[in-house]
């Protein structure tokens, strides 16, 4: 893929004064234009699929899918670069960006300084990340190796992630059959695993969870 232009920018946010305010800042620069918008992860990823997108800006908290979760599919189904946005100066969320695919994780506090640059750096096919996160990452990987360990491997699939975070935002078995285009047994069969892995008993409990990983805001 080569660095176009003008880069073609889908935004994802679900407060719509936050994506005022980011288009503002893109749409400024010569070289990036905002074509596209949503405010949620399920129609940021159907916004893209149709085409004309160079690179997602994706919210890590959004409803239906989060933007790590929407990362993940863009970057198995397209050649669509991800800048994932966030308020959280958080390693557990970045470090999730970095699996996930993501080019860069630009603060919110720091998106008029940073985004742009992050834009153009993920179209040159560079990584950005906010100078404390590149810091923490070294640091983590000098760990990790002093210790002789790998990463933790998380005990739900991506699916069942999705399925945590759709019960969490209180849909039903079938509603989120519906959502997900399978069907109810299935999504029963998922839950039972969901619990079983996590060793939890209750909607509560998972709800907690989802919360814990950034799947739902509190």
């Amino acid at each position: 893929m080569g660095t176009p232009l003008v880069t073609r920018v889908l935004l994802a946010d679900d407060h719509a004064v936050v994506r005022s305010g980011l288009r503002a800042v893109l749409d400024s620069e010569p070289d990036i234009t905002v074509v596209a918008e949503a405010e949620d992860g399920a129609q940021a990823l159907e916004r893209a699929l149709a085409g004309g997108i160079d690179l997602a800006i994706l919210d890590v908290s959004m409803p239906r899918l989060t933007g790590l979760q929407a990362t993940v599919e863009l970057r198995r189904r397209t050649d669509i670069r991800v800048l994932i946005l966030s308020v959280h100066d958080n390693e557990q969320y970045f470090f999730e960006a970095l699996r996930a695919g993501a080019s860069g994780y630009v603060l919110k506090s720091a998106a008029n300084r940073d985004l742009v640059e992050a834009c153009r750096a993920a179209m040159r096919g560079e990584p950005f990340l906010y100078p404390d996160a590149i810091a923490t990452l070294i640091r983590e990987y000098l760990e990790q190796a002093r210790r002789g360990e790998a990463a933790p491997a998380d005990p739900l699939t991506p699916r069942e992630l999705q399925i945590v975070k759709l019960i969490a935002e209180g849909m039903t078995s079938d509603e989120i059959a519906a959502a997900l285009v399978i069907s109810r047994k299935t999504v029963d069969h998922h839950r039972s695993s969901i619990l079983a892995k996590l060793e939890m008993r209750s909607v509560a409990e998972l709800t907690r969870y989802a919360i814990r990983r950034g799947l739902i805001e509190p």
